[in-house]
């Protein structure tokens, strides 16, 4: 059974369709990378699939709970309770951090499991310290976001999405706002992460990433998937036209 199924699922924001029938599955340890120019609904889709968009139709399963699903022509959400469940099956990773500037290190990875789960506040300070070790960032339990580097906050925002023991994470071009120094830092982390099998679905730009570390690549263009299959198979031996200008145009970039 697929962790994460999504069937047919649209959506609009006034009269603009940004996603035209999307359907897709995330096996559990698989890693998904979601490619595609700017504008072709990568970001929309994981949006969709972790509540912060609501899609206009379609169907967003996790394992058995439906985020949403279809009768008839109508879309029905999750109530209180289901959408409660639904949001302890995945963490989300953000391309800007999204970390509380006012809150310490620490505070900001065990937040969440303490004051939303109600966890017992020692026990997640003692895994916060183990994941905080995990990145790297031992001796930043009690800094300040602004004191540490774009690739340090990141991986804080990683250490805070893993602290909530997800099924799987999302990625959100996790380095698209830093350097290419830095960007290294965090491809390693998820290297790590995908060699203990996490499941992840990960929107990235960095195709000789996507290719080595994600099992299966989805190219996306114009609110459609375009094509998808095998990672280095897609990355290699593209078949649409449309995936071979997109790979051209970013070698020649590079």
């Amino acid at each position: 059974m697929a962790l994460l199924e999504i069937n047919n699922l649209k959506k609009s924001f006034a009269d603009k369709e940004v996603l035209k029938d999307i359907s897709l599955h995330v096996d559990k340890g698989q890693v998904v990378a979601i490619i595609g120019p700017s504008g072709s609904g990568k970001s929309t889709l994981l949006r969709c699939a972790t509540t912060l968009e609501t899609a206009t139709s379609g169907e967003i399963k996790y394992e058995n709970d439906y985020l949403v699903r279809m009768e008839g022509e109508t879309p029905v959400f999750a109530g209180k309770e289901e959408l409660k469940r639904i949001r302890n099956y995945f963490g989300l990773v953000f391309q800007n951090f999204n970390l509380f500037p006012h809150f310490s290190v620490l505070k900001n990875v065990t937040e969440a499991p303490i004051v939303v789960d109600g966890r017992d506040r020692a026990e997640v300070e003692r895994e916060a310290r183990d994941l905080l070790s995990q990145m790297g960032l031992e001796g930043t339990e009690e800094m300040y976001p602004c004191q540490l580097s774009g690739g340090m906050q990141q991986r804080v925002s990683i250490a805070r999405a893993l602290a909530k023991k997800p099924d799987i994470l999302f990625f959100d071009e996790p380095t698209s706002a830093l350097d290419p120094e830095l960007t290294g830092e965090i491809l390693k982390v998820i290297r790590q992460l995908a060699e203990q099998h996490m499941t992840m679905v990960i929107v990235t730009h960095e195709m000789n990433f996507a290719r080595d570390v994600a099992d299966y690549i989805i190219f996306m263009d114009g609110g459609y998937i375009v094509e998808q299959g095998p990672a280095t198979e897609m990355i290699n031996h593209p078949k649409t036209e449309r995936l071979q200008n997109f790979l051209s145009r970013l070698n020649a970039e590079g």
